[in-house]
Protein backbone atom coordinates (compact mmCIF):
# COMPACT_ATOMS: atom_id res chain seq x y z
CA UNK A 1 0.00 0.00 0.00
CA UNK A 2 1.10 3.79 -0.92
CA UNK A 3 2.30 5.77 1.98
CA UNK A 4 1.49 8.86 -0.22
CA UNK A 5 -1.89 10.32 1.41
CA UNK A 6 -5.02 12.22 -0.29
CA UNK A 7 -7.44 13.90 1.31
CA UNK A 8 -10.67 15.46 -0.39
CA UNK A 9 -12.28 17.29 1.73
CA UNK A 10 -15.91 16.81 1.43
CA UNK A 11 -18.24 13.66 0.65
CA UNK A 12 -21.63 15.33 -0.36
CA UNK A 13 -22.74 16.01 -3.88
CA UNK A 14 -19.45 17.75 -5.38
CA UNK A 15 -17.06 15.56 -3.71
CA UNK A 16 -18.77 12.63 -4.84
CA UNK A 17 -18.49 14.19 -8.65
CA UNK A 18 -14.82 15.28 -8.04
CA UNK A 19 -13.41 12.01 -6.66
CA UNK A 20 -13.20 10.36 -9.70
CA UNK A 21 -11.04 13.36 -11.00
CA UNK A 22 -8.97 12.37 -8.05
CA UNK A 23 -9.08 8.46 -8.63
CA UNK A 24 -7.65 8.98 -12.59
CA UNK A 25 -5.20 11.48 -12.04
CA UNK A 26 -3.30 9.95 -9.05
CA UNK A 27 -4.08 6.57 -10.27
CA UNK A 28 -2.54 3.78 -7.85
CA UNK A 29 0.22 5.78 -6.16
CA UNK A 30 -2.02 6.85 -3.56
CA UNK A 31 -4.33 6.58 -0.63
CA UNK A 32 -7.01 8.32 -1.38
CA UNK A 33 -10.02 9.35 1.16
CA UNK A 34 -12.78 11.32 2.01
CA UNK A 35 -12.38 14.06 4.79
CA UNK A 36 -15.07 15.37 6.85
CA UNK A 37 -15.30 17.13 9.88
CA UNK A 38 -17.60 15.15 11.15
CA UNK A 39 -17.86 11.74 9.21
CA UNK A 40 -21.31 10.13 9.04
CA UNK A 41 -20.31 6.41 7.33
CA UNK A 42 -17.13 4.45 6.94
CA UNK A 43 -17.39 4.82 2.87
CA UNK A 44 -18.56 6.41 0.69
CA UNK A 45 -18.22 5.44 -3.00
CA UNK A 46 -15.94 2.58 -1.89
CA UNK A 47 -13.36 4.96 -0.48
CA UNK A 48 -13.02 5.59 3.14
CA UNK A 49 -13.95 8.61 4.73
CA UNK A 50 -11.82 10.31 7.71
CA UNK A 51 -12.29 12.94 10.23
CA UNK A 52 -9.87 15.78 9.55
CA UNK A 53 -7.73 14.26 12.90
CA UNK A 54 -7.46 11.03 11.65
CA UNK A 55 -6.72 11.91 8.34
CA UNK A 56 -3.34 13.65 9.60
CA UNK A 57 -3.13 10.96 12.21
CA UNK A 58 -2.55 8.34 9.49
CA UNK A 59 1.17 7.95 8.60
CA UNK A 60 2.33 9.21 5.35
CA UNK A 61 5.26 10.23 3.48
CA UNK A 62 3.35 12.63 1.54
CA UNK A 63 -0.10 14.23 2.60
CA UNK A 64 -1.99 16.48 0.12
CA UNK A 65 -5.68 17.65 0.00
CA UNK A 66 -8.12 19.20 -2.37
CA UNK A 67 -11.68 20.91 -1.17
CA UNK A 68 -14.69 20.33 -2.80
CA UNK A 69 -16.60 22.05 -0.79
CA UNK A 70 -18.78 25.44 -2.25
CA UNK A 71 -18.72 27.28 0.59
CA UNK A 72 -15.25 29.56 -0.33
CA UNK A 73 -14.95 30.49 3.06
CA UNK A 74 -15.14 26.93 4.77
CA UNK A 75 -12.29 26.42 1.62
CA UNK A 76 -10.19 29.21 3.03
CA UNK A 77 -10.24 27.83 6.51
CA UNK A 78 -9.72 24.39 5.67
CA UNK A 79 -6.91 25.52 3.53
CA UNK A 80 -5.07 27.38 6.43
CA UNK A 81 -5.37 24.31 9.20
CA UNK A 82 -4.31 21.59 6.35
CA UNK A 83 -1.40 23.52 5.51
CA UNK A 84 -0.10 24.73 9.13
CA UNK A 85 -0.14 20.78 9.44
CA UNK A 86 1.97 19.91 6.68
CA UNK A 87 -0.36 19.01 4.06
CA UNK A 88 -0.08 20.50 0.17
CA UNK A 89 -3.38 22.06 -1.28
CA UNK A 90 -3.37 19.73 -4.72
CA UNK A 91 -5.04 20.91 -8.29
CA UNK A 92 -7.24 18.13 -9.92
CA UNK A 93 -8.53 18.75 -13.38
CA UNK A 94 -10.44 16.14 -15.45
CA UNK A 95 -8.69 14.50 -18.45
CA UNK A 96 -11.36 16.80 -20.81
CA UNK A 97 -10.94 20.10 -19.45
CA UNK A 98 -8.73 22.39 -21.68
CA UNK A 99 -5.66 24.70 -20.58
CA UNK A 100 -4.20 26.66 -23.32
CA UNK A 101 -1.39 28.78 -23.45
CA UNK A 102 0.16 31.17 -20.20
CA UNK A 103 -2.11 30.81 -17.84
CA UNK A 104 -1.31 31.15 -14.32
CA UNK A 105 -3.67 28.97 -11.70
CA UNK A 106 -3.10 29.01 -8.46
CA UNK A 107 -3.13 25.93 -6.58
CA UNK A 108 -5.61 23.75 -4.96
CA UNK A 109 -8.13 24.34 -8.10
CA UNK A 110 -10.91 21.94 -9.12
CA UNK A 111 -11.49 21.81 -13.10
CA UNK A 112 -14.19 19.62 -13.68
CA UNK A 113 -15.50 17.82 -16.82
CA UNK A 114 -15.04 19.94 -20.36
CA UNK A 115 -14.33 22.87 -18.61
CA UNK A 116 -12.12 25.80 -20.25
CA UNK A 117 -9.12 28.28 -19.54
CA UNK A 118 -8.13 29.66 -23.19
CA UNK A 119 -5.16 32.26 -22.59
CA UNK A 120 -3.62 34.57 -20.46
CA UNK A 121 -5.98 33.98 -17.78
CA UNK A 122 -4.81 35.25 -13.98
CA UNK A 123 -6.24 32.59 -11.55
CA UNK A 124 -6.06 32.56 -7.51
CA UNK A 125 -6.09 29.63 -5.36
CA UNK A 126 -9.02 27.34 -4.51
CA UNK A 127 -11.01 27.96 -7.56
CA UNK A 128 -13.71 25.76 -8.69
CA UNK A 129 -14.67 25.60 -12.22
CA UNK A 130 -17.71 23.20 -12.56
CA UNK A 131 -18.88 21.02 -15.57
CA UNK A 132 -19.03 23.16 -19.04
CA UNK A 133 -18.04 26.55 -17.49
CA UNK A 134 -14.80 28.07 -19.54
CA UNK A 135 -12.72 31.40 -18.86
CA UNK A 136 -11.57 33.44 -21.50
CA UNK A 137 -8.95 35.38 -22.57
CA UNK A 138 -7.65 38.40 -20.52
CA UNK A 139 -9.61 37.09 -17.12
CA UNK A 140 -8.44 38.05 -13.50
CA UNK A 141 -9.81 35.90 -10.63
CA UNK A 142 -9.07 35.94 -7.39
CA UNK A 143 -8.90 33.40 -4.54
CA UNK A 144 -11.44 31.34 -3.68
CA UNK A 145 -14.18 31.82 -6.54
CA UNK A 146 -16.83 29.21 -7.43
CA UNK A 147 -18.55 28.52 -11.35
CA UNK A 148 -21.12 26.54 -10.83
CA UNK A 149 -21.72 24.44 -14.49
CA UNK A 150 -22.05 26.02 -17.44
CA UNK A 151 -20.98 29.62 -16.81
CA UNK A 152 -19.52 31.70 -19.27
CA UNK A 153 -16.63 34.10 -18.70
CA UNK A 154 -15.42 36.00 -21.35
CA UNK A 155 -12.67 37.80 -22.05
CA UNK A 156 -11.34 40.47 -19.57
CA UNK A 157 -13.39 40.01 -17.03
CA UNK A 158 -12.03 40.61 -12.94
CA UNK A 159 -14.11 38.63 -10.22
CA UNK A 160 -12.80 39.41 -6.59
CA UNK A 161 -12.12 37.04 -3.70
CA UNK A 162 -15.04 34.87 -2.59
CA UNK A 163 -17.28 35.58 -5.57
CA UNK A 164 -19.91 32.94 -6.43
CA UNK A 165 -20.95 32.69 -10.03
CA UNK A 166 -24.48 30.45 -10.82
CA UNK A 167 -25.05 28.19 -13.01
CA UNK A 168 -25.39 29.41 -16.64
CA UNK A 169 -24.65 32.79 -15.78
CA UNK A 170 -23.03 34.77 -18.88
CA UNK A 171 -20.53 37.38 -18.00
CA UNK A 172 -19.99 39.93 -20.87
CA UNK A 173 -16.12 40.33 -22.21
CA UNK A 174 -14.36 43.43 -20.87
CA UNK A 175 -13.25 46.07 -23.85
CA UNK A 176 -10.82 44.35 -25.10
CA UNK A 177 -7.29 46.31 -24.25
CA UNK A 178 -9.48 48.36 -21.53
CA UNK A 179 -11.66 48.64 -19.01
CA UNK A 180 -12.11 44.82 -17.91
CA UNK A 181 -15.84 43.83 -16.09
CA UNK A 182 -15.91 43.40 -12.88
CA UNK A 183 -17.37 41.07 -10.10
CA UNK A 184 -16.47 42.13 -6.51
CA UNK A 185 -15.66 40.87 -3.77
CA UNK A 186 -17.88 37.95 -2.13
CA UNK A 187 -20.30 39.22 -4.84
CA UNK A 188 -23.21 36.11 -5.82
CA UNK A 189 -24.46 35.94 -9.47
CA UNK A 190 -27.29 34.14 -9.84
CA UNK A 191 -28.48 31.32 -11.69
CA UNK A 192 -28.95 32.47 -15.03
CA UNK A 193 -28.09 35.95 -15.06
CA UNK A 194 -26.94 37.72 -17.65
CA UNK A 195 -23.83 40.32 -16.60
CA UNK A 196 -23.15 43.52 -18.70
CA UNK A 197 -22.21 45.50 -15.62
CA UNK A 198 -20.04 45.92 -12.67
CA UNK A 199 -21.10 44.05 -9.40
CA UNK A 200 -20.08 45.71 -6.48
CA UNK A 201 -18.54 43.83 -3.92
CA UNK A 202 -21.26 42.04 -1.47
CA UNK A 203 -24.05 41.89 -3.76
CA UNK A 204 -26.33 39.38 -5.03
CA UNK A 205 -27.45 39.97 -8.79
CA UNK A 206 -29.75 37.99 -10.62
CA UNK A 207 -32.40 38.49 -14.29
CA UNK A 208 -31.52 39.57 -17.93
CA UNK A 209 -29.55 42.22 -17.51
CA UNK A 210 -28.46 41.38 -14.03
CA UNK A 211 -29.45 43.89 -11.30
CA UNK A 212 -28.92 43.80 -7.90
CA UNK A 213 -30.92 42.72 -5.44
CA UNK A 214 -29.20 42.81 -1.79
CA UNK A 215 -26.00 44.10 -0.37
CA UNK A 216 -24.24 41.70 2.44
Amino acid sequence: MSDRLFGLYGAGGFGREVMPLARSQLGSGWRIVFVETQPHDAKVNGFPLLSEDDFFAAQASERCFAVAIADSHAREAIEKRCTQRGAHALSLSAHNATIYDDNRIGHGAILCAHTTITSNASIGCHFHANIYSYVAHDCVIGDYVTFAPRVSCNGNVHIGNHAYIGTGAMLRPGVPGGRPLTIGEGAIVGMGAVVIHDVEPHTTVVGSPARAITRR
